[in-house]
């Protein structure tokens, strides 16, 4: 049997969940390591719910986090990171946006958003990481790389080396967005 790291990211649709997970695959994969990912989202263009499994190690037999097998959480919404959160080992940590998008019964009006999603979650993961992901990114002018801004505060619990996620970065975001991703991955990077 061997050991494997496994990464649950949890999101909304357009919030660059697959980008972030194939650089997470892909950097590992850099690494040495063997990598197993998979993804769903459905009506994920329509801000529906998007989850990828990354699961990483010496040798991986399934793509699949069962329940209770994350070691780390990545959240891009809270209220996705908490309805996620079973999956999360006992001793798992959870690093999540702060960034609120509501789920369509909210918008319309039919239920509402939950209240301390965030407290709810520390309940669920022994480390819990909650920080403005989106204002960070406004803040470097494009709200587009809060994905790598994740991704940033990601490699601080991975064995992943920083060099690795910036070359997979470089390659896999547009051209003329590669300067502002980097500085993306390292603002996340330098998050408490």
């Amino acid at each position: 049997m061997s050991n494997t790291t496994n990464i649950m990211l949890a999101g909304v649709g357009g919030q660059g969940i697959l980008l972030a997970s194939e650089v997470i695959s892909k950097a590992a994969l850099k690494e040495g390591f063997d990598v197993k990912k998979s993804e769903v989202h459905g009506m994920a263009q329509r801000g529906g719910s998007v989850v990828s499994n990354v699961t990483y190690g010496e040798k991986v037999y399934s793509p699949l986090i069962a329940k209770g097998e994350a070691d780390l959480l990545l959240g891009f919404e809270p209220l996705e990171a908490l309805r996620w959160g079973y999956y999360l080992k006992s001793d798992g940590a959870i690093i999540t946006n702060t960034q609120r998008i509501d789920p369509l019964p909210v918008a319309a009006g039919k239920i509402e958003y939950p209240d301390n999603v965030i407290d709810r979650l520390k309940t669920i993961g022994q480390q819990v990481i909650s920080f403005d992901a989106l204002q960070l990114a406004r803040d470097l002018g494009n709200q587009r790389v809060v994905n790598t801004i994740l991704i940033g505060k990601f490699a601080n619990f991975s064995d992943i080396s920083n060099g690795s996620f910036k070359e997979i970065i470089a390659e896999n975001v547009p051209p003329k967005t590669v300067e502002l991703n980097l500085k993306a991955f390292e603002v996340g990077n330098e998050q408490e």
